[in-house]
């Protein structure tokens, strides 16, 4: 039986679809037809073949140990088919959301059940074939988390934009009781992570944003204020809104101007998370770093048990979920060219 696969095989082109036999699961692996698959900034980068490092300087993903073709989505939920002879009990019938981000499950952080920050991954989408297929093959059930009839497609963008930022949030500890948390970048993400502060019963969110019509979204969503990235004085107008300077800001763009924004708004004993790899290169005065004192953290997308807190949440209604834009799979070469240029509201999800 064959299926459809929608694959970069060259960085920059559009995704060719290519037929190929449907996987036959093996060991534990286990066998998902494909209900949603959403669309991510990461495939976009992964479509362009680099991350931008600032100063002319690029990160090539095949230094990464990516490979083409590649079958791009990590964001998938679907139905499970099949399983291995060394899958144990699997239901075949189950809808659930998938966890891609997969480790090699021998090293230290592994171990911890860290596997999003292996040092081997093997994450769908990004090392091994992801979603946007007909079919794709999960190497073990524990990485399957079952929707208990959540609607796919709204649940599919909880395996990236949800994780990462429900994992980012949590970095603040207290602090999101305490005071609002400002986001810099409404976009997918920056939805969802409005979603996820309610969720936790959060004071709230301040948002930040280039386009007015994002900001307009934030605000109808239930952000607290919209302020616009590019206004001259937009760290003057974070700090008036957050009572003198914000305590936590979560930089979901993680761009040059966007860091230095967070960072120019910052209360001392700030804490900012970047989380976005958009890219680029910042300066930096060593000393204003502990005479401030502020806190720079990384945030690299979730653990398993983080996504299965959030199943959880939505599944008992504490949490709503974020703005979707369904497209048939077909059109996934449009859907890539209207992220490219910005022109999404939300999330964009493909549906086989």
């Amino acid at each position: 039986m064959q299926m459809r696969c929608y694959c970069v095989t060259h960085h920059g082109q559009p995704l060719e679809l290519v037929q190929r036999d449907t996987p036959q699961p093996r060991g534990t692996e286990v066998l998902v037809r494909v209900k949603a698959a959403g669309l991510c900034h990461s495939d976009l980068h992964i479509w362009e073949g680099y991350y931008d490092l600032g100063g002319g300087k690029k990160l090539s993903l095949a230094d990464r140990g990516i490979k083409l073709p590649l079958t791009l989505s990590h964001e998938i939920c679907g139905e499970i088919v099949a399983a291995g002879p060394e899958a144990g009990d699997v239901k075949t019938g189950t809808v659930a959301v998938v966890h891609p981000w997969i480790g090699c499950g021998e090293c230290a952080a592994c171990k911890r059940g860290e596997e999003n920050i292996c040092t081997k991954p093997q994450s769908l989408g990004v090392m091994r074939d992801g979603g946007f297929a007909d079919y794709v093959i999960v190497p073990h059930p524990r990485y399957l988390v079952d929707l208990g009839g959540l609607d796919p497609v709204k649940a599919a963008p909880l395996a990236c934009a949800g994780v990462t930022t429900y994992s980012a949030v949590k970095k603040f500890g207290d602090r999101i009781h305490e005071d609002a948390v400002v986001i810099i970048g409404a976009g997918g993400l920056g939805m969802m992570a409005i979603e996820v502060l309610k969720a936790l019963g959060a004071k709230g969110a301040i948002v930040v944003d280039v386009d007015a019509a994002k900001r307009e979204a934030a605000l109808k969503v239930g952000a607290l204020a919209a302020i616009d990235a590019r206004a001259p004085d937009a760290a003057k107008q974070i700090a008036e809104a957050t009572g003198g300077g914000a305590r936590a800001v979560l930089d979901l763009v993680g761009a040059t101007p966007t860091v230095k924004l967070a960072l120019d708004a910052c209360a001392r004993g700030g804490h900012v998370v970047v989380v976005g790899l958009m890219g680029g290169d910042i300066t930096l005065s060593l000393p204003i770093i502990p005479m401030r004192p502020l806190k720079i953290e990384g945030s690299y997308v979730g653990t398993l048990p983080e996504l299965r807190e959030l199943v959880t949440l939505m599944r008992e209604g504490k949490m709503q979920p974020s703005a979707v834009v369904p497209r048939p799979l077909g059109e996934v070469n449009d859907a890539l060219d209207a992220l490219a240029h910005g022109k999404v509201m939300g999330r964009q999800v493909l549906v086989p």
